[in-house]
């Protein structure tokens, strides 16, 4: 019996020039979005932070995701050097202080797991939006496939970075920094959503040239 692969469950077709290609030939492009400490604004800021979120949202003339991803951080690595850097200190108070820090750190965890957060926001395009290239009838019941070459390709990436980058403006109107992924950082990104315990200890695959686009 013939096991399933991931990619078969995934609509991912393909991902280039810092584009994500459905099997249904939709586009996709994802931003990513610095956090914000919204408790520790005034009042007047917290107000302006939510007006500017808020003309965003209402001047969209197609949908978003907004991603939250929380994963487990991995500070072993952190930790293993400190205790290095104490058996190394050489002026004993450093080394008392060091020692003092690194239980301060695992006391501080006790036990638990320390999560970070990650923001992205997930833009969509398809080429039905674009006069002349959506599907056309084939029959009363039959839908023609979708025509999809590298020059439809590339008007419908232009009109999906102009949304991007619309976004990109209006997330920087609310305080936010904003980075849209490039074809290895959105390999990486799918790849660690797969494979949570290797992407946690800073473990990804090397990607061959011929894949990033």
């Amino acid at each position: 019996m013939t096991q399933a692969t991931t990619q078969q469950f995934l609509e991912i077709e393909q991902i280039r020039e810092g584009t994500i290609v459905l099997k249904n030939k939709a586009l996709r492009g994802i931003i990513m979005v610095s956090s914000l400490n919204f408790a520790l604004k005034s009042e007047d800021e917290q107000n302006a932070t939510l007006y500017q979120f808020q003309n965003l949202l209402n001047s969209l003339d197609f949908s978003i995701e907004i991603v939250v991803q929380s994963r487990r951080l991995n500070i072993t690595g952190y930790l293993d050097k400190l205790k290095e850097l104490e058996r190394d200190q050489e002026i004993e108070l450093l080394k008392i202080q060091t020692a003092d820090y690194r239980k301060f750190i695992i006391d501080l965890i006790g036990g638990g797991s320390i999560m970070s957060k990650k923001f992205f926001v997930v833009v969509p395009f398809t080429l039905i939006e674009i006069p002349g290239m959506g599907a056309k009838k084939k029959t009363q019941d039959e839908q023609a496939p979708v025509f999809f070459n590298e020059e439809s390709f590339q008007r419908a990436k232009s009109q999906l970075w102009q949304r991007i980058e619309f976004v990109s403006l209006g997330l920087r109107r609310c305080g936010l920094q904003s980075a849209p992924l490039n074809s290895t950082e959105l390999i990486e990104f799918f790849w660690s959503l797969y494979n949570p315990e290797e992407a946690e200890v800073g473990y990804y695959p090397e990607i061959p040239p011929e894949v990033i686009q």
